[in-house]
């Protein structure tokens, strides 16, 4: 009998996988359908970014060609073609409209470059003195975010009274009660407003860069500042053999991302200065603007913000070129 029995289970266990349902991994069907999931979710996002970046792109890059002004508005693409034509109104520096183009990158630049290096300086300086644990300094790191969480209009709209000649709280100090000036200077005309721009900007940029590099700073072990100590390192020794290498990831980051950022800024000189900046402060973003909108060159416009456009790609390129051949020499 056990011969008989034995013998009989595997037959019933051939039958039973016979005749009950099939089961393991999902058919061919099913891994199909969850590869095609992750595309799926991002798709809405994709066609937001093809509809409000990529296609004024190209719509943009199509106006460049054409003679656009005050007459073809309603129907823009009937304007006739022009070709390149805008392209060399633009960069002939020798006619006002290129010169005057010229002049506003040379400002542009410059202003960026020293927005960038002090936001950075300050928000770094700033973070690295709130590191170490001590009594309000929860409330510190709240104070300073408050110019990168203000309203852009408000925070600017602020300035420009303080800068006012007359009952500027700036004059007020500098003048009345500093006496660093012989009388009231004027910040928002003339030469001075560069500089004007120049501390709005950095007022609103640089507790980005704190919060940046406060958050880079959390990934660096404890362990190596004590080490260092014990080492006899000082405070400047351990930020330039540890912290600053430490954060050259996120700095590098950090620089690229201001800099786009500053050099694309339109809403803190058009609120200070309206649609006239003075020259000082004639950044490329207000003078395009001025190109289409007061000139009502929208052909010319458009092909300056081309020209931007490709300009900075270039640096982009460029600078994650160089940024990732340093980090590879640095790696080995």
């Amino acid at each position: 009998m056990t011969t008989t029995v034995d013998a009989g289970r595997p037959t019933a266990q051939k039958s039973s996988r016979a005749a009950g349902p099939r089961r393991g991994r999902p058919g061919r069907s099913g891994r199909a359908g969850r590869a095609w999931l992750p595309y799926l979710l991002l798709l809405p996002a994709l066609i937001l970014e093809l509809l409000v970046h990529l296609v004024p792109m190209v719509i943009g890059a199509v106006m460049s060609l054409k003679e656009i002004t005050q007459f073809y508005i309603r129907n823009w693409t009937a304007a006739p073609w022009s070709g390149f034509d805008n392209y060399r109104v633009s960069v002939d520096v020798d006619a006002p409209v290129g010169e005057a183009l010229l002049h506003s990158f040379f400002v542009t630049v410059g202003f960026t470059l020293l927005s960038v290096a002090l936001c950075w300086l300050i928000g770094t300086a700033a973070a690295i003195c709130l590191q170490d644990s001590f009594r309000g300094r929860g409330l510190l790191r709240t104070l300073f975010l408050v110019p990168y969480a203000l309203p852009v209009y408000a925070a600017v709209i602020t300035w420009v009274f303080m800068f006012q000649h007359d009952n500027g709280l700036v004059n007020h100090v500098l003048h009345d009660q500093l006496h660093l000036t012989d009388k009231p200077s004027f910040w928002l005309i003339g030469d001075n407003s560069f500089w004007a721009l120049l501390t709005v900007s950095v007022w609103r940029g640089w507790p980005f860069a704190f919060l940046i590099v406060m958050a880079g700073l959390q990934n660096i072990p404890r362990e190596l500042y004590e080490a260092a100590a014990l080492d006899g390192a000082g405070m400047w020794q351990q930020i330039r053999r540890i912290t600053l290498p430490s954060l050259r990831p996120v700095n590098q980051v950090l620089v690229l991302v201001l800099f786009l950022w500053t050099f694309n800024d339109f809403n803190t000189p058009y609120v200070m200065f309206g649609k006239a900046a003075p020259r000082a402060a004639d950044l490329i973003s207000v003078h395009i603007y001025q190109a289409s909108f007061v000139s009502w060159d929208f052909g010319t416009g458009s092909a300056m913000s081309v020209l931007l456009l490709l300009f900075l790609l270039v640096v982009t390129g460029v600078y994650l070129a160089v940024t990732s051949r340093g980090r590879r020499t640095a790696d080995v």
